[in-house]
C-alpha cells in the first residue's frame, strides 16, 4: 500500500510539473507580443504581419483563440505576400468584453482598427465562432471590405436534428475554457477526444498525415492558456447569428466548408450561399471542422486568389 501511495504522489507531482511548465511557457507565449490600444469598447489587442506594400487582409479568429489562433490561419492560409492583421476578439486575451457586447460592435470595432492602421479596405477572412463577427464587419461596412472568405464559419441557427449534438460540443469546449488546468488535461491526455469535441469525426483523425497532425498540435497549443479565453468562448456561445440580415451583403464571397463538420453544421454554408448575392461555395466531403488543415493546398490556393482577384474593390 505504500509504494502504491508512492506511486500516485510521484505521478500526481509529475502531472503538476508538467501543467505548470507549460502554463508559464504559454503565458510567455502570448504575453508582450502584441500591441493593446483603447478603443471605445476597450482594450482591443491586435499583432501585425507582412509586407505593409502588400494587400491587406483582417483574420478574424475563432472560439478559442485570440491573435495567436490568427497568426496561425495566416501562416496555413496565406502565406506570403499578404499584410495580415489578427486581432483578439471580445473577451480573448488582451482585449475587454463590453457589457452587453454584440457581434453587431465587434464589427464596428474592427472597422475602428482599420481607421487606427490608417487601412482603407480589407480582404476578411472569418473562422468558425469569428463567422458572426466577419460577415457583420462587411454587411455594416461595405466600404471597408475588398472581399470575404467564410471558413468553416457560423452563420445561422440551422433546424437539423444534429445541431442539438453540436450545440453540446459547444457546451463542453466553454466549460473546458473556463480553466486552465481540466484544459491542459482533455488536450493532453485525451487529445483525440478533444478534437471531436472540435469538430472531426474518429475517421477524420485517423487520416491526419504527419504535418496536419502538427498543424492541429499547433491549434490546439493557440488555445492556451484556457482562462485567458474564457469570457471570449462564452460570448460566442450565446451571441446571435446574423442570419438573414446576410442578404445585404455586396462583397465577393467565398464560403469554405465540410459537408462532415460536426460543430458548424454544412446547413451554415448552404445558407451563406444561397443568401448571399453572387457566394461562390466550394465544399469538402471530409475534413470535420478542421479542414483549413487537411485541405491546405486546396484551401489555400482558393483563399489566395479570392483575395487578390477583389483586392482592388472601390
Amino acid at each position: 500500500m505504500l509504494v502504491v501511495g508512492v506511486l500516485f504522489l510521484g505521478s500526481a507531482l509529475s502531472i503538476t510539473l508538467a501543467f505548470r511548465s507549460t502554463q508559464e511557457a504559454d503565458r510567455k507565449r502570448v504575453e508582450g507580443r502584441a500591441t493593446i490600444v483603447t478603443s471605445p469598447w476597450g482594450p482591443l489587442e491586435y499583432l501585425e504581419g507582412g509586407n505593409a506594400d502588400d494587400p491587406p487582409v483582417i483574420l478574424i479568429h475563432g472560439g478559442g483563440g485570440g491573435y495567436d489562433q490568427g497568426e496561425l490561419m495566416a501562416e496555413i492560409l496565406l502565406s506570403e505576400g499578404f499584410r495580415w492583421i489578427a486581432p483578439s476578439r471580445f473577451g480573448y486575451l488582451g482585449s475587454s468584453l463590453p457589457p452587453g457586447g454584440t457581434p453587431d460592435q465587434q464589427a464596428h470595432a474592427f472597422a475602428w482598427l482599420l481607421d487606427e492602421l490608417g487601412v482603407e479596405q480589407v480582404g476578411v477572412v472569418a473562422l468558425s465562432a469569428g463567422g458572426p463577427s466577419g460577415l457583420l464587419l462587411t454587411l455594416l461596412h461595405p466600404e471597408r471590405v475588398t472581399s470575404l472568405t467564410l471558413l468553416s464559419a457560423g452563420v445561422t441557427r440551422v433546424g437539423l436534428p444534429e445541431q442539438a449534438s453540436a450545440d453540446w460540443k459547444g457546451r463542453m469546449l466553454v466549460r473546458l475554457f473556463s480553466h486552465d488546468f481540466p484544459y491542459w488535461a482533455v488536450t493532453s491526455l485525451l487529445e483525440g477526444r478533444f478534437i471531436e469535441l472540435m469538430g472531426a469525426d474518429r475517421e477524420v483523425i485517423a487520416g491526419f498525415t504527419p504535418e496536419q497532425r502538427v498543424w492541429v498540435s499547433r491549434l490546439i497549443e493557440s488555445m492556451r492558456p484556457a482562462s485567458l479565453r474564457s469570457g471570449g468562448a462564452r460570448f460566442d456561445n450565446r451571441a446571435p447569428l446574423p442570419g438573414e440580415r446576410i442578404a445585404g451583403i455586396r462583397a465577393p464571397t467565398l464560403v469554405i466548408h465540410a459537408e462532415d463538420d460536426r460543430l458548424q453544421l454544412f446547413e451554415n454554408a448552404r445558407f451563406a450561399e444561397a443568401t448571399i448575392p453572387g457566394a461562390r461555395l466550394l465544399r469538402f466531403g471530409r475534413g470535420g471542422h478542421l479542414v483549413m488543415i487537411t485541405e491546405v493546398p486546396t484551401g489555400r490556393e482558393a483563399i489566395r486568389s479570392h483575395l487578390l482577384d477583389h483586392g482592388e474593390r472601390r
